[in-house]
């Protein structure tokens, strides 16, 4: 069951179940929060709380998103990280919590490293899934300007049935066609927000120096088979002063944490005992 909250005039949709440990998750992209279900069903004595980024799920894109930030299509609306972070705390203020950990998948950890600019003191945890601190490289870039081309002229169809297959790992894939379906089905964003998702990735600033900043526990979990973020540009986070636990699951792709719901939480449970209530 989805619950509202406005960011001005854009509605938002987010879901929370159970009690104890506040823990925000936010979804990769072009997934929406049921992402998380299989994950979350298996974590006890938290209170999980997964919103809909902005575009996706229930949320409304919203009107006046800023444009030309990206070069390479400068006509291009932008979602920044830094309107999802903005986001991500009026979320916590709807819901009066003062602080929570944060775990991240990709687009979501992205999010998570601007929140730690934004608002450190409202952060007692980073969990970082399947996503990196470094920023797009060249060839990224060129691959989303041909991504945005894309969707403008043919629609996001074909591409989500691509990314389906190509962002799931083969072992997934081989041994369980269903959880292509499923991510399948939550890939729901329009053309439009599309787009702007693209543009939003392609100018998010390089993290590196901010992860040499975070103070607090760190979770780092890379997918062996993930076709966009090597688990060699995850170990970016042992970096992190507050001290960063890194493990990497072999046979799971880019949306480990939904292909191997049990391993990552077998990962993420002990991890998570260390906060208080």
């Amino acid at each position: 069951m989805s619950n509202f909250y406005r960011v001005g005039d854009t509605r938002l949709g987010f879901s929370e179940a159970g009690i104890g440990l506040p823990v925000v998750f936010l979804h990769p992209t072009p997934v929406d929060r049921e992402f998380w279900t299989p994950l979350t069903q298996q974590l006890s004595r938290i209170r999980a709380i997964a919103p809909d980024l902005r575009g996706h799920g229930v949320s409304q894109l919203g009107h006046d998103l800023p444009v030309g930030a990206f070069t390479r299509v400068p006509d291009a609306p932008v979602l920044t990280m830094e309107q999802l972070a903005a986001d991500t705390i009026a979320l916590l203020d709807h819901l009066r919590i003062d602080s929570a950990v944060f775990a991240g998948c990709s687009i979501g950890g992205y999010v998570i490293l601007e929140l730690w600019r934004r608002a450190p003191g409202r952060i007692r945890g980073l969990a970082f899934l399947c996503s990196k601190p470094q920023p797009d490289a060249e060839t990224n870039l060129a691959k989303r300007a041909e991504t945005i081309a894309r969707a403008r002229t043919e629609g996001v169809a074909t591409l989500f049935d691509g990314m389906a297959q190509n962002l799931v790992g083969s072992i997934t894939r081989r041994d369980h066609p269903e959880v292509v379906v499923a991510l399948r089905s939550r890939m729901t964003l329009t053309p439009d927000a599309f787009v702007a998702v693209q543009t939003g990735l392609a100018i998010r600033p390089d993290s590196v120096l901010t992860v040499a900043t975070i103070n607090v526990p760190v979770l780092a979990v890379a997918g062996g088979e993930d076709s966009g973020i090597s688990p060699a540009e995850m170990e970016a986070f042992r970096q992190a002063p507050g001290g960063c636990e890194y493990h990497a699951i072999d046979d799971a792709g880019h949306f480990a944490a939904n292909e191997q719901p049990q391993r990552m939480a077998d990962l993420m449970a002990p991890w998570l005992q260390q906060f208080s209530i």
